[in-house]
């Protein structure tokens, strides 16, 4: 196989490929047409020279089984993985889009209002897998696809991490490196804070049109992305307001601990910020949350921000450090005391909305203050009908936390096989290993085998919900109908009736010698029963035998023997012997054959006497034959 796939190949003997999308460091991606759905597909395939390396192919393995677990609105589904050709592909939701990174290429920099809409779009994405404990690893604009109404989905988890397992040390530190959080650069360990970071780059460059650290290398950028301090974006679009900044460089700040902790934590931030109301957003984003920083070099002042740089330390004697430790506990008291007074979030009940249909459910919800996610799933219920919430209804929760709500995506759809000429019993039978139900009707058919399909109802290839009915058409064979009797009639007329009526004629003749030549002796079917339209009735018709008695016409009149051997139907040959005796003069003399029997129409050789006086000068008689001498 050569490292990119030609137009209308068939991998797998499934996906057709219609035309190259694109390629990325791993794998080349095509649009292809699912055979077996109808349905195009996003197919990614592996590069060959990766196939037999162990780690890239557990890599994509990972993908393919990350994302396949990710049923989300803003996470590209997967559908199917599998080996081709020395190499391993995997088959994924195919999108209309742009990806993130031509938008921002064509179009930044970005209003703000549309910069914050599409990151927690992909905040959602980063929450719902966070809250499966997948960690991407690997967000960049490039992994997120925009179609035209603006909905994004993110995609390429092929260097996810799922749980408490982990990659090789290699595997650890893989991502693009202007993405890359700090911990992930240095190859420690990663969590969703290190997704938060990569996405809160993903905001600066949509704000900005470039990313906050570029380098010669990769190993310059992952340098820059520990030590340096990203320029605030305001510097390069007036647009971004405090607020918004005060989000994005505490997204990027160095420190996990000094980051959002949660993906709602971010989108509160970014909706505080779309609000205008930045002041206490402000605020507490600046101040550093309370307890130590996780071991990560260098010193602190790497990973906070303020909007000026810190002043120089001096001595305790006389500096004005203290100022700042004062200023900080100040904040983390007013913190503390404001959480005190207020008890907290307000729990309220939880209203059940599961049977409602999505619209229905998420007002209700939002009525009583709560937010939600919206997942969907395969059901046999209702497509849109809520089928299942977590808090369940008539449970706690506080006011303004989020209800996930699973959302019912119809059955799932399967395509009608192909089921045209197969018996019955394994036509039912192939609809059933899809998942749907039979039910068979009879039809007449003089081109299909009794018993067989004829068609089917939806039509082969159609995509039908699973569970749903296919009706099939069953032949029951030809028409019947009733076979004229024509046994008597001559085999002209006979043809001609049964024809009329839709048979087929065959013809077989018997000699015989009590009807006449011609004549219909009998016919199957007999005449009278019912047989198939279109089918054939064979007729015995009579003919004259073609053996025959030969008459003895020895000592016969020579008139009366031609007359005899006429009526039989033979040939005659006449040959004349010279007699002494006017007696024998137009006698038969002999014959041959003499007797017996012979083909009718053969030729009968009879012996005519002639007189001849010069045999006999005395005038003497001689005896006729047959005479008595």
């Amino acid at each position: 196989m050569t490292e990119r796939l030609d137009t209308e190949t068939v991998v797998d003997g499934r996906y057709r490929v219609l035309h190259r999308v694109g390629s990325g460091g791993m794998a080349e991606v095509y649009c292809a047409q699912d055979l077996q759905l109808g349905r195009k597909v996003a197919l990614k395939v592996l590069y060959r020279r990766f196939a037999e390396d162990s780690e890239f192919v557990e890599r994509f393995r990972r993908e393919a089984s990350s994302a396949a677990g990710l049923q989300h609105q803003h996470v590209v589904s997967v559908y199917d993985r599998g080996e081709y050709d020395g190499t391993y592909y995997i088959a994924m939701e195919y999108l209309d889009g742009r990806s993130l990174k031509t938008i921002i290429r064509e179009e930044a920099p970005l209003d703000p209002e549309r910069a914050i809409d599409l990151t927690i779009q992909i905040l959602r994405a980063a929450r719902f897998a966070h809250r499966r404990g997948i960690i991407h690893r690997d967000f960049k604009p490039q992994n997120v696809i925009v179609d035209g109404e603006g909905r994004a989905k993110v995609t390429d988890f092929g260097i996810a991490r799922a749980g408490a397992s982990d990659m090789t040390q290699t595997g650890s530190i893989m991502g693009t490196a202007q993405y890359l959080s700090p911990e992930q650069a240095q190859g420690e360990p990663v969590s969703a804070a290190s997704d938060l970071y990569s996405i809160g780059i993903i905001l600066y460059e949509m704000l900005t049109g470039r990313v906050p650290f570029e380098g010669e290398s990769a190993v310059s950028v992952a340098l820059k992305q520990v030590n340096e301090r990203p320029t605030p974006p305001s510097a390069f679009n007036s647009a971004v307001g405090p607020g918004l900044e005060t989000v994005v460089m505490r997204a990027m700040e160095k420190h996990p601990s000094l980051r959002f902790q949660d993906a709602d934590e971010f989108i509160a931030a970014l909706q505080d910020a779309r609000a205008g109301a930045t002041t206490g957003v402000t605020a507490l984003a600046a101040a550093p949350p309370v307890g130590p920083p996780t071991a990560i070099e260098p010193a602190d002042e790497a990973y906070a921000y303020p909007p000026e740089p810190l002043p120089p330390r001096e001595p305790r004697d006389g500096g004005r450090w203290w100022w700042w430790v004062l200023a900080l506990l100040l904040v983390v008291g007013a913190v503390v005391a404001g959480a005190l007074l207020l008890g907290g979030g307000r729990n309220v009940t939880v209203p059940t909305v599961v049977g409602a249909d999505q619209a229905n459910a998420e007002a209700k919800l939002r009525q009583e203050g709560f937010d939600t996610d919206a997942t969907a799933k395969t059901s046999d219920r209702p497509k849109g009908e809520v089928i299942g919430q977590d808090p369940a209804g008539g449970s706690k929760a506080e006011e303004g936390s989020t209800v996930e709500l699973t959302v019912s995506d119809g059955p799932a759809q399967v395509a009608v096989p192909q089921v045209t000429g197969l018996t019955a019993k394994s036509a039912v039978a192939r609809l059933e290993k899809r998942g749907l139900k039979a039910e068979e009707r009879e039809e007449t058919s003089t081109t299909v085998e009794k018993g067989r399909i004829i068609s089917a109802s939806p039509a082969e290839g159609q995509q039908v919900d699973t569970g749903s009915t296919v009706t099939l058409t069953v032949s029951s064979g030809p028409e019947q109908v009733e076979v004229p009797d024509v046994k008597g009639k001559s085999f002209d007329e006979a043809k001609s009736q049964l024809e009329a009526e839709g048979f087929k004629v065959t013809r077989k003749d018997q000699e015989t010698e009590d009807q006449d030549a011609g004549t219909v002796l009998t016919q199957d079917p007999a005449g009278g029963t019912e047989a198939d339209e279109g089918s054939a009735v064979q007729l015995t018709v009579a003919k004259e035998p073609s053996q025959v008695d030969v008459p003895d016409v020895t000592g016969e009149e020579q008139a009366a023997a031609i007359r005899a051997l006429s009526a039989e139907g033979f040939e005659i040959d006449q040959q004349t012997q010279d007699v002494d005796s006017p007696e024998g003069d137009g006698v038969v003399l002999e014959q041959d054959p003499a007797g017996g029997k012979a083909k009718k129409g053969s030729t009968v050789t009879i012996v005519v006497g002639r007189f001849n006086p010069d045999l006999n000068p005395e005038g003497g008689t001689t005896p006729a034959p047959g005479g008595d001498g």
